[in-house]
């Protein structure tokens, strides 16, 4: 591998890379919506509108189109995560070559069944992209094949650098930083070195993900550091070794290096999917979710910021996740154990706490409880919330009024686990009635329904999660003794909610009857 080119020598190259046959000019929007907020113009590189939904086929294409008739014709190979490999197989669909992609086991589906259907011989093998390369050297030299590097190459750092030379175009005016995903180092590589040739007082801002920082961890050791492991949320970048080359370009190019949280990324693919209704995967956000932790830390306003989006490859099934920490990402949602006496009146006398809340009455999100104690209920709650930093007050609030609250928003176990999981059988839960309600979802919908409650029927189960309809679904367990049973029945028609009963449903009685 040639080593030390120089800036000059890479906008050379980057200014002659051969990505076209393949790649679009990828557009440059702003995100008017976020940069309102953020009171910062934001501008988005839009590489996850590309053919293969990524920015690594330029990369790709370039390396190979620079390969001898003879190398093509015994065919390449790669290891990776996914968008390289889908790269690879489509530039070699192009140059009519053999692909042999070595990939990861944890690679999402999404990204194996693009890379097949793009003609590309897919092998899955050990835990991160380091184990897949390792496996790939040795088919390289068992089969004769030529390695396409996703990251430590010239050529391939040089069609990735053609995403900067768009952007200078697309944006001739002012522009004070270019945010960067980083996983092996090859597209912050050939982004700055372009930068720093052509308008070197822009800076150049690597970002990556707090359990895969490979790349800052090295620059700050002034040295290549190899991680155990890496977090595979963000699975485009999850990189347990950068190159030799970048992390070179890196060290001596890169103006700054942040990292990002899983929330703050759940919470950017929403903001990007709101300015352009388009979902991007994990490591597509990263840009973005650092822009936001850039303005909030430095306190700026009226600057230009640009952020590539890298990727699209969103596995479907993870939207769910997503979707779930996007609100507590930009904390427009926070949660607490919040301890309430058991006892007749202090579910609803918690209920019009939550409504007298300073600063304005809020949504419940979530509301997890099993009856378990006869003196004291334990409540797992999920409220709105106006901006961040509001849920230690809220919790303080809470305490003040009696209601003992442990805050939440930042605790990974409760946020994972905890909130599914609070429940189960309870000997104290007699003469129990089960019910499925849909429930309209505006303010007052829950005070309604206590209201119309006989003060003796007590509130033993209740659960509740908001989907983002306009309705909520929501299981309520009763203890309503059997001489009660026409009243309860006028009770239910009278409320006019739709419901279910499920006293009877087997999975009731296996895991929650007493």
């Amino acid at each position: 591998m040639k080593k030390h080119l120089k800036p000059a020598d890479y906008l050379k190259k980057i200014l002659t890379a051969r990505v076209y046959d393949v790649a679009v000019e990828s557009a440059l929007e702003p995100a008017k919506n976020l940069s309102r907020r953020l009171h910062n113009k934001v501008l988005l590189k839009r590489e996850d509108q590309q053919a293969v939904f990524s920015f690594k086929l330029r990369g790709a294409y370039n390396k190979m189109a620079h390969l001898s008739p003879e190398q093509l014709q015994r065919g390449v190979i790669c290891a990776s995560a996914g968008n390289h490999a889908q790269g690879v197989a489509m530039s070699a669909h192009r140059l009519g070559a053999r692909a042999v992609i070595v990939m990861p086991v944890t690679t999402p589906q999404v990204k194996i069944d693009g890379v097949k259907s793009l003609g590309g011989e897919v092998l899955l093998h050990g835990e991160s992209y380091s184990d897949a390369y390792l496996h790939a050297v040795e088919l390289e030299k068992k089969q004769g094949l030529t390695f396409v590097h996703p990251f430590d190459d010239p050529d391939v750092i040089a069609g990735q650098g053609t995403i900067a030379m768009e952007i200078l175009r697309q944006h001739q005016g002012p522009l004070d930083a270019v945010f960067v995903a980083i996983g092996g180092g090859g597209l912050v590589s050939g982004v700055a070195n372009y930068i720093k040739a052509v308008r070197p007082e822009i800076k150049v801002i690597g970002v990556q993900m707090a359990d895969s920082d490979a790349m800052m961890r090295s620059v700050t050791a002034k040295k290549r550091v190899t991680l155990s492991d890496v977090g595979l949320f963000s699975d485009g970048t999850a990189v347990k070794l950068v190159g030799e080359e970048t992390f070179r370009v890196a060290r001596e190019l890169v103006d700054e290096f942040m990292t990002v949280d899983t929330d703050s990324v759940c919470a950017a693919i929403k903001d990007i999917f709101i300015d352009t209704r388009s979902i991007v995967e994990p490591a597509g956000a990263l840009a973005v979710a650092a822009i936001k932790q850039y303005v909030s830390a430095n306190k700026t306003r009226g600057e230009t910021y640009a952020a590539i989006l890298c990727g699209a490859n969103m596995n479907f099934d993870r939207l769910r996740f997503v979707a779930e920490r996007a609100e507590v990402g930009e904390e427009r949602e926070a949660l607490f154990a919040v301890t309430i006496p058991e006892e007749r009146g202090s579910f609803k006398r918690f209920c019009e706490l939550i409504g007298a809340l300073p600063g304005g009455p809020r949504n419940v999100t979530e509301f997890n409880y099993r009856i378990s104690d006869s003196d004291k209920a334990h409540v797992f709650v999920g409220l709105t919330t106006h901006g961040k930093g509001e849920s230690v007050k809220i919790a303080a609030n809470f305490s003040r009024h009696g209601f003992e609250a442990l805050d939440l928003t930042h605790d990974d176990l409760a946020k994972e686990h905890i909130r599914h999981m609070v429940g189960g059988r309870s000997a104290l839960a007699r003469e129990e009635r089960l019910l499925r309600f849909v429930f309209p979802e505006r303010p007052g919908a829950l005070m309604k329904f206590l209201s119309h409650m006989r003060p003796g029927w007590n509130i033993s189960l209740f659960h509740y999660r908001n989907q983002g309809a306009d309705y909520g679904r929501i299981l309520v367990g009763l203890q309503v003794p059997k001489s009660d049973n026409k009243a309860f029945k006028a009770f239910l028609d009278t409320l006019g909610y739709p419901y279910v009963e499920e006293t009877d449903n087997p999975v009731y009685q296996l895991f929650l009857q007493a």
